[in-house]
């Protein structure tokens, strides 16, 4: 499996963000757009951390294999490829009788400086994010401190942590693809509002 190399920063302006990396001489190289994704697992895949997603990325989909090990920089492994279709990917792993089947939207934009990518997200029921990604920890860390942020405070993970973090009250076990649907245009579920 692949190691992914990334940060997240929590509770960001993006124009403040893409004005510094305008003047680092970044390139935006697909603007901001709608995803959409589905995501699958099975218990052996839940235990090891694991999940299946396929993501409509509008220029292309994707399917992948992802994995935390551990909640680090470099705790991600992933195994994706490109396919064609994306109704017809998540219809095997119906038919896989995979569990899950999370319906997820996010909103992003690609930039890349140099080596490194830089994406600024939008997540339903969240303050915006970005995650920066790149070949090694220093040129993450190079990156993420141009843009004004402490590695101190980066995040790592799945999107799960984001949600943990600005919904304290969400338990150990809460898992983002346990969401039936995570759309923009839905009111907020039951499981993110704060028990009286």
């Amino acid at each position: 499996m692949n190691t992914e190399i990334e940060a997240k920063f929590y509770g960001v302006n993006h124009d403040d963000i893409r004005a510094i990396l305008t003047g680092l001489g970044a390139i935006c190289e697909k603007p901001m757009r709608t995803m959409r994704r589905y995501t699958f697992d099975n218990p052996a895949m839940k235990a090891k951390g694991g999940w299946i997603r396929v993501r409509d990325e509008g220029d292309k989909v994707t399917t992948a294999y992802k994995q935390i090990d551990k909640l680090s920089l470099d705790g991600m492994k992933e195994i994706e490829l490109e396919v064609s279709d994306f109704d017809n990917m998540v219809d095997i792993y119906r038919a896989l009788e995979l569990e899950g089947g999370s319906y997820q939207e996010s909103k992003r934009e690609t930039w890349k400086l140099g080596d490194v990518e830089i994406v600024l997200d939008e997540w339903p029921w969240l303050q915006p994010l970005i995650e920066v990604e790149g070949p090694s920890e220093l040129r993450v860390a190079e990156v993420a401190e141009q843009l004004g942020f402490d590695m101190n405070s980066a995040m790592h993970g799945d999107i799960t942590v984001v949600y943990k973090i600005q919904y304290p009250f969400l338990g150990d076990s809460f898992c983002t693809g346990d969401l039936p649907f995570v759309r923009f245009n839905d009111p907020i579920p039951e499981q993110l509002k704060e028990p009286v």
